[in-house]
């Protein structure tokens, strides 16, 4: 799943967007207050990663505008403010969750995955409809007992249509979640990608069928018998 990064240390951004990639989750990276406000205008992500001390804005006022237009993105506030009282105005003000500079990769790592594993989010691990499975660790697709190669793209699609079994998600959603708002996307790529993981799946007797919502997106269902 994508993750917005707003952190205006690059160095400590690329290490961080490198240590998630690892762990299967992608991420677009903003330096700014104003490039975050930007970004999240025009793209829907799993989760932000947001540090307070930027250089055009208090981060606050970042996640103050998130939350009074209803954007209920799960925000885990990063930053070196560690005092009680901080902690506590970045709560009140909507953080989700709130880890202070210096800290253990591996800490910030199961934060978020403890935010993606909230109700409605966007992270579990074994993913399921009829005799197809997904383990979204191992990366693995089974249909029954037959292991399935998926290319990593058509992966990604079929990981977040699971996540979203029997509701219609966005092509924007696709675009913004796979893709990133820095990839330079052809016209047709999304639906050339979904055309070959129906292919795949119907020729492998998948129980799970992806439809197309002209207009709208795609959604991934029960095949009938």
């Amino acid at each position: 799943m994508r993750l917005l990064i707003v952190e205006d240390n690059q160095d400590l951004a690329g290490l961080l967007a490198k240590g998630l990639n690892s762990a299967g989750l992608t991420s677009d990276r903003a330096r700014t207050a104003d490039d975050a406000r930007a970004m999240l205008a025009v793209a829907q992500y799993a989760a932000v990663i947001l540090d307070l001390g930027l250089p055009d804005d208090d981060g606050l006022n970042v996640l103050k505008d998130m939350r009074d237009q209803a954007n209920a993105t799960p925000v885990l506030v990063l930053t070196a403010r560690g005092r009680v009282d901080d902690r506590v105005r970045g709560l009140q003000v909507g953080a989700d969750d709130y880890l202070v500079k210096p800290f253990d990769f591996e800490e910030l790592l199961a934060r978020v995955q403890s935010l993606l594993r909230r109700p409605g989010a966007f992270l579990g691990r074994t993913l399921t409809i009829g005799n197809l499975v997904f383990d979204s660790v191992s990366r693995e697709t089974r249909v029954g007992d037959q292991l399935l190669s998926i290319p990593v793209r058509e992966t990604e699609i079929l990981e977040l249509l699971l996540r979203r079994i029997n509701r219609v998600v966005p092509k924007t959603t696709v675009e913004s979640q796979l893709f990133g708002s820095q990839e330079d996307l052809g016209s047709n790529a999304i639906e050339v990608y979904v055309h070959r993981l129906r292919k795949r799946l119907e020729a492998h007797g998948a129980d799970a069928r992806i439809q197309t919502m002209r207009g709208i997106g795609y959604v991934l269902n029960k095949a009938p018998r």
